[in-house]
């Protein structure tokens, strides 16, 4: 494949992500260079150049592509960096912190390529399950739940809902548009002033609905999302990796009656592999990513206007 036939990728960040996009990265013969403040961790890869000067990549002309993998607090600042050097970029999400910030890193991106690893957006399940709402199979959309649960990994830099939800918002929006009006409400019991868990609710045209419930405070993990159609239901479960429908319907004496699930069979893809092998090839044809800043900045948007919502107790913020 022509897209991996150069070593043109330096990545900064090797820790909890970063070492997941070095792997793929690598596999696909494309990573030239890993920066990290901690020679401790870049240690691991002997084989594979290393720095701890990120300015070292920057001006290195055979790299073309800039994978970010750093705490958010500092995605801004390094995503401006890359762009101004004339990188092309992959950030892990959120793009930045504000809405402010991504719609200045957006305009310094019109020359190179700006592209957001929100991966449920690259998941084989998430693109079956999308292919079966244009086809119908679940009718009209109604309502989309989604619970994103886990024990750890505290963040310092962002709470909870920046943490754990863009995947979540990147794939309603995706399916359902831009809100309306969203509503959050949450609880922080770890760390001042940072949410461990919040509930957030999200309004649309068309009396459809959606929430995102995320916690880093959870026994256990849990990733489902459940898109509720006036002809079936579908869930999708990231911890198993299984995509379930749920045909229903309501009698005339208002019982609902659901059949048994059918079990749909999706591609078996690694999503992080489908989203470095989609930032080389728009490197290479120089196209426009899927998940790029536009898209980004929807996102940002919502997240913005939920973390508004969590400063005032709960309270409606329209979009």
């Amino acid at each position: 494949m022509s897209t991996t036939s150069k070593k043109r990728i330096g990545l900064i960040g090797a820790g909890y992500w970063g070492k997941n996009l070095i792997r793929v990265f690598n596999q696909l013969g494309a990573l030239k260079t890993i920066c990290d403040s901690d020679r401790k961790v870049l240690r691991k890869y002997p084989k594979i150049k290393t720095t701890l000067n990120f300015q070292e990549i920057l001006d290195d002309k055979e790299i073309k592509g800039v994978v970010i993998c750093t705490p958010a607090s500092t995605h801004y600042s390094l995503v401006k960096k890359a762009l101004l050097a004339g990188k092309d970029v992959l950030v892990e999400k959120p793009l930045a912190l504000s809405v402010k910030e991504g719609k200045e890193l957006v305009n310094l991106s019109k020359k190179n390529i700006l592209m957001i690893d929100h991966l449920l957006l690259y998941h084989p399940a998430i693109i079956k399950l999308k292919k079966l709402i244009k086809e119908g199979k679940l009718g009209e959309i109604r309502y989309i739940c989604s619970n994103r649960l886990n024990f750890g990994k505290l963040r310092k830099e962002e709470n909870v809902l920046w943490s754990f939800a863009p995947h979540d918002i990147s794939v309603i929006i995706d399916i359902m548009g831009m809100p309306k009006k969203v509503k959050s409400i949450g609880k922080n019991y770890l760390q001042k002033n940072i949410p461990d868990i919040t509930l957030s609710s999200f309004e649309f045209t068309g009396e459809k609905a959606a929430h995102v419930f995320v916690s880093w405070l959870n026994p256990f993990k849990e990733q489902k999302l459940s898109i509720i159609g006036s002809k079936a239901m579908a869930v999708f479960d990231g911890v198993k990796n299984e995509l379930i429908v749920y045909p229903y319907k309501v009698e005339k004496n208002l019982e609902l009656v659901k059949t048994e699930g059918k079990n749909i069979k999706f591609l078996e893809k690694e999503p992080l592999i489908e989203v470095a092998k989609h930032f080389l090839e728009c490197i290479t044809k120089r196209k426009f990513p899927k998940t790029n800043g536009k898209e980004a900045l929807s996102v940002l948007e919502v997240l913005e206007a939920c973390q508004k919502s969590l400063n005032q107790n709960g309270k409606s913020i329209n979009l």
